[in-house]
């Protein structure tokens, strides 16, 4: 398996093509290979790279960043907290969608494929890019964490004017040398039910994310779905 067939964005593949012959990136390849072959690993070998693909790498706007995909049949392909149309909405999908409403007053669509969002600029980013099914954070440690540190090295020194959301301690840490002077940052809790009546629900992410692309001169998200 080659995984550098699966990202066909040359924008992307062009920054990242030094990445690619990294050791550790060899490695990792080695790894899903196995995987892929020996258990049931999500998302499908196509769409691991969905969220790049779907968005040049001068496009990105707005980057969301999650933790590793959902680990259930038929849910992960690609985007962070994002699930394929018929698939009942995760936990943590319900809540960004209530907040969505509260926020700019977007009715929450009965679907969970956020798509449209990377049509708009929205780099959905998951720290990890693969997991076994059944097994949250399973890949955590296969090298995923340097691939996409080095995917927000890279906006963070290539692009002005990003807006990182960051949900949880993890994407805040996952993104925590972003340069303030150059990009803007929005911080709360996680979104999922046990956490985000601790400061996710009312952070607003949705309009602070407009205003400042706005006032930027830039063209905002059309977050409805």
């Amino acid at each position: 398996m080659t995984l550098q067939d699966k990202l066909v964005d040359p924008s992307w593949k062009k920054i990242l093509n030094e990445e690619f012959k990294t050791p550790y990136f060899q490695d990792l390849e080695k790894t899903l290979s196995i995987a892929y072959k020996n258990e049931t690993v999500y998302p499908p070998q196509n769409e691991i790279f969905t969220a790049l693909n779907l968005i040049p790498f001068s496009k990105v706007k707005v980057v969301i960043i999650g933790q590793d995909p959902y680990h259930g049949p038929g849910q992960a392909h690609g985007l962070s907290f994002s699930v394929k149309k018929g698939i009942r909405l995760p936990p943590s999908l319900v809540n960004i969608f209530k907040e969505l409403q509260s926020d700019i007053g977007i009715t929450p669509p009965k679907d969970g494929d956020l798509e449209a969002w990377a049509k708009e600029g929205v780099l959905m980013l998951n720290n990890q890019l693969t997991v076994i099914e059944g097994s949250p954070m399973s890949h955590k440690d296969i090298g995923w964490n340097e691939f996409t540190d080095k995917i927000i090295e890279l906006l963070n020194e290539k692009r002005e004017n990003l807006v990182f959301i960051l949900w949880g301690s993890p994407a805040q840490k996952k993104a925590k040398a972003v340069d303030l002077k150059k990009h803007h940052v929005i911080k709360s809790v996680h979104p999922p039910p046990l956490a985000s009546y601790r400061g996710f629900f009312e952070s607003t992410p949705f309009s602070k994310t407009n205003a400042y692309l706005e006032s930027k001169g830039i063209k905002p998200v059309n977050w409805k779905l």
